[in-house]
């Protein structure tokens, strides 16, 4: 079978892309993505593909990389939406680009009832897991990018970006790189060029070892979710007595899950508080304020999560 027939069969497979199903393609030009649209004209047909590519103006090439973009799309028969965004002055760069580029899918999706397709590989996956795990602390580190979350689906997770190469050679498809994502500025690319391929010579298999570790783990994540919910039987709180009398590691899981719902998102740290939270007393009312904007709350032996409230300042005088 030719790498491009095995490719269109697994994401097929996956359910993530469907022929018809409106989805809008996140656009650099790279490999990666360059053959997730391909797929998903193939799967979903060309009506049904919106691509959306993001000019940052931050490298000498960008206007040649949205060129190249565009004559993708023309050819394939895909609409193209491009954002042009330039660089704030302070800050994150990284997390500006990313947030710009979601922001820009996310308004194309709810114009077209779409979801929206980032082009992660199984190689993406390894690199992330590996950052996160140096990074955070959290078992949450190792479960890394989800096939779907919310309406962002990942058709080519199980993709190496060797076979994305491969796809795009066969279907004679050109690609542009991005000499960032080899650079050592960023620690994506010193795992991408340093720790890989240390670990592949500690191991061939190491990459898919992890991935397999990934796949274990999450069906682990999976039966612990619902030994949560089977204590917290659908309610925002749990009682302090109850919580002390639980193994730690459940215990950490429930504050952990009852901080993010109010978060919403991941509140990072809440589960390491635990000892702190247990020692909260019962009579009364405690606090105790957590990273993320979260507070603790005990009333009367009762544990709940809200917001952190603001600190309202008066005017200041001197004197």
């Amino acid at each position: 079978m030719s790498v491009v027939a095995e490719i269109r069969e697994v994401v097929g497979g996956e359910g993530l892309l469907a022929a018809g199903h409106p989805v809008v393609v996140m656009l650099s030009g790279g490999r990666d993505s360059t053959c997730l649209l391909d797929v998903a004209t193939s799967v979903c047909g060309p009506a049904a593909v919106t691509a959306l590519h993001v000019n940052y103006g931050l490298r000498a090439d960008a206007d040649a990389d949205e060129a190249h973009c565009r004559a993708l799309c023309a050819t394939l028969g895909v609409e193209l939406s491009v954002k042009r965004a330039r660089r704030p002055l302070v800050g994150n760069l990284q997390a500006w680009a990313r947030e710009v580029r979601y922001d820009a899918a996310a308004l194309l999706a709810l114009s077209r009832a779409a979801d929206i397709a980032a082009g992660h590989t199984a190689s993406d996956q390894v690199e992330t897991v590996l950052y996160r795990l140096a990074s955070s602390p959290s078992r949450r580190a190792l479960l890394g990018m989800r096939p779907r979350e919310g309406n962002i689906v990942r058709p080519l997770l199980a993709i190496t970006r060797e076979q994305t190469t491969a796809y795009c050679r066969e279907r004679g498809l050109a690609w542009r790189d991005d000499e960032s994502n080899t650079s050592d500025a960023y620690a994506r690319g010193r795992i991408r060029q340093g720790l890989v391929p240390a670990l592949r010579e500690v191991h061939p298999a190491a990459e898919r070892n992890v991935l397999a570790l990934v796949e274990t783990l999450r069906a682990e994540a999976e039966v612990l979710d619902e030994l949560v919910d089977a204590e917290l039987g659908g309610r925002a709180e749990i009682r302090l007595r109850r919580l002390r009398a639980l193994p730690p590691a459940l215990a950490r899981l429930i504050v952990q899950r009852l901080a993010d719902a109010v978060a919403g998102r991941p509140a990072p740290g809440t589960g390491r508080r635990l000892d702190d939270l247990l020692a909260l007393r019962e009579v009364g009312t405690a606090h105790l304020d957590l990273p993320g904007g979260v507070r603790a709350t005990v009333t009367e032996g009762i544990l709940r999560f809200g917001h952190t409230p603001e600190i309202v300042r008066g005017p200041y005088t001197d004197g």
